[in-house]
């Protein structure tokens, strides 16, 4: 069943709004990070990640964004350029505010942290300026990252795309993306999100994520009561992710479907989620059933977990493809799907 309906006039399949940063991971990884002397740069911040990952997909990504006027700033726009992401939005701040940095640290496959530099941070000078309606109208799908409304300007100009892309019946994915870094309160947290949850047309994110987009409205739902919620407002699906026990998806007609994550050697605990988003839109694109395209994001996830980076080793489809066969072929045909 078809449960969004895309523009197909639209030239731009999607418009992501959010987090553009530069990540470092370590080289020499499973060691503290206060040991760790060698670092891979990458290109990073989830929606950026998602972005690249749907190019490689063969979708026509956009992205409204502010970076740095600097050599981290060439290089995240480079990257997006190279991998056919348009970046005649993205544009450079005016007054010295400078890119997220990342320093990871990978003590274990399932032991990870992050260490972040966001003082006078860039990506949060997004102003609603920035955000033009014919850019918005010409894509089937916006996506807004739930980082870009920890504070001012950027959350006036994730509020002003959304009303743009509701104007224009634009499809409104919202990543709930919580990240603790820039929120005063968790007030605040629960006052933003669910002001663009409302809107969402799709709303993805850890059940951590939906208390606290639901905290001042009702707490202690379950998932099954967080969906049923949403889906009187306006969403069509609902995506709760419980990490390594799963995630399902709730539809506006009363089914859910479920997924589980594929067996795989991890690197890291980080990364699955971009993966995860990346893949399943895809599907969710191609016209795909629901549970194929959770299938697909589930394995992209696992790919993701298992590799160095959370952009430069995002797959693209027939790798997608090949892991899903090469998995069944070893554990069993049902081995993911709840």
């Amino acid at each position: 069943m078809q449960y969004i309906t895309f523009d197909e006039k639209r030239p731009m399949d999607l418009v992501l709004l959010g987090r553009v940063a530069v990540d470092f991971n370590p080289v020499d990884y499973f060691h503290p990070l206060a040991e760790c002397t060698t670092f891979k740069k990458y290109v990073g911040g989830s929606p950026a990640n998602i972005a690249v990952g749907v190019s490689r997909h063969g979708l026509k990504a956009g992205f409204f964004a502010r970076v740095s006027d600097d050599q981290f700033g060439d290089f995240v726009t480079d990257f997006f350029k190279k991998e056919g992401i348009d970046v005649t939005r993205i544009r450079r701040c005016e007054h010295g505010e400078k890119i997220g940095l990342t320093f990871t640290e990978i003590l274990s496959p399932t032991e990870s942290s992050i260490l972040m530099y966001r003082n006078c941070i860039a990506d949060l000078q997004l102003s609603p300026a920035d955000i033009d309606e014919d850019y918005i109208k010409n894509a089937k799908a916006i996506l807004i990252s739930g980082t870009s409304l920890a504070a001012s300007p950027s959350r006036e100009a994730a509020l002003k795309a959304v009303m743009l892309a509701k104007r224009n019946n634009t499809v409104i994915i919202f990543d709930i993306d919580y990240r603790p870094y820039n929120w005063v309160s968790e007030d605040e947290i629960s006052i933003y999100y669910s002001m663009v949850a409302k809107e969402a047309d799709i709303i993805m994110g850890s059940r951590e994520e939906f208390n606290l987009t639901e905290r001042l409205i009702e707490e202690g739902r379950s998932d099954k009561e967080s969906a049923a919620a949403w889906h009187k407002e306006r969403a069509k699906i609902v995506i709760i992710k419980h990490g390594k026990e799963g995630s399902t998806a709730y539809t506006n007609d009363g089914n859910s479907y479920s997924i589980k994550p594929f067996p795989v050697t991890a690197l890291k605990s980080f990364g699955g989620g971009d993966g995860y988003g990346s893949g399943f839109l895809y599907g969710l694109f191609e016209g795909w059933e629901m549970i194929d395209c959770l299938e697909f994001g589930s394995a992209e996830a696992a790919m993701m977990v298992a590799s160095h980076s959370c952009s430069e080793d995002l797959p693209g489809p027939d790798e997608v493809r090949a892991f899903i066969k090469e998995s069944k072929e070893k554990y069993g045909e049902m081995i993911a799907r709840a």
